[in-house]
């Protein structure tokens, strides 16, 4: 029995070293280009709110990630890839000019909710990114800001019935 876990402890070994050479694309984009349609290039973002976008939500709703150490070990680097895959494709402030105006306002809103309900960011990420927690005042800070950029949509584009007010 002794030599059987030895050739299995072996075997797990061996493949958890060749893993180590199958690596995930990184989510990095640089230079100008990486910016062309981010959020800020369409909408005014207090300096408050980018800061806090920075810290809690860009490492998975942007091009921008700023990897872990643990990021090199596999299989974390496959979960990470796909948590910032879903994440991006949930949001992502990096493609946000993109988006059409009608889900512009629903991200806002989105946004607003997630971060008010305490869904967003996610507790999986803030036990390791203990600074990525929302204070009270933060929260706030963003809920404010959402409300009043789909405020400033909606009389900016009155005519556009897919943000106008629910009566």
């Amino acid at each position: 029995m002794k030599k059987f876990i030895k050739r299995l402890l072996i075997v797990l070994l061996i493949a958890f070293v060749i893993i180590q050479f199958f690596r995930p694309a990184r989510n990095t984009a640089n230079g100008a280009e990486a910016y062309k349609a981010d959020i800020t290039m369409v909408h005014t973002v207090p300096a408050d709110v980018q800061g806090i976008f920075q810290k809690a939500c860009n490492d998975c709703h942007s091009n921008n990630t700023t990897y872990p150490w643990y990021s090199n070990i596999q299989p974390l680097a496959w979960w990470l890839a796909d948590h910032i895959k879903e994440g991006k494709r949930e949001l992502n402030f990096s493609e946000f000019a993109h988006y059409s105006l009608r889900r512009q306002y629903r991200k806002l809103e989105e946004i607003n909710k997630e971060v008010k309900e305490g869904e967003m960011p996610l507790t999986s990420y803030t036990l390791i990114h203990t600074r990525a927690k929302l204070t009270d005042a933060e929260k706030l800070a963003i809920a404010n800001w959402t409300t009043t950029l789909r405020d400033s949509m909606q009389r900016v584009y009155p005519q556009d019935s897919l943000i106008r007010k629910k009566q």
